[in-house]
């Protein structure tokens, strides 16, 4: 499988799982080939809303340039969302990091296995609480 095809087959799982789990999320079709900034998918609730650039490697670590970053940043500015980055490293759960989060290498920024499993969120870890905050619709 090529790796568009897989990252793409990414953002779907992901856009599902966040569905299920009680939120909206919606795939952004053409996202990185647009001359707008733009994430992957788009996430939120009655609360938050999530911007997230999605990456599914097969090695164990992930660099990003810092236009790569810079895009995302300013999208979640103007829309008014968090940013993060998604990533599945090979026989791996999926690990959410915020940008601050990222080690910086020089000229890039990177995320390694270690440092997702160390600073990074699982997906649970990200949604919890959704379903008791009182201040959501329909809950008391």
């Amino acid at each position: 499988m090529n790796l568009k095809a897989k990252g793409t087959r990414g953002e779907r799982e992901l856009v599902k799982a966040f569905n299920e789990a009680g939120w909206s999320c919606i795939r952004v079709a053409g996202s990185g080939s647009s001359k707008y900034p733009s994430p992957d998918i788009l996430a939120g609730n009655a609360i938050r809303r999530l911007a997230i650039e999605c990456k599914v490697i097969g090695d164990k670590k992930k660099y990003f340039a810092q236009d790569e970053i810079d895009q995302l940043l300013t999208f979640s500015r103007k829309f008014g969302a968090e940013s993060w980055i998604a990533i599945r490293f090979p026989s791996q759960e999926w690990y959410f990091l915020m940008l601050e989060d990222l080690e910086m290498t020089g000229t890039n920024f990177a995320i390694s296995l270690e440092l997702a499993e160390r600073r990074g969120l699982k997906f649970g870890e990200l949604v919890e609480n959704v379903d008791k905050n009182p201040l959501l619709p329909g809950r008391e």
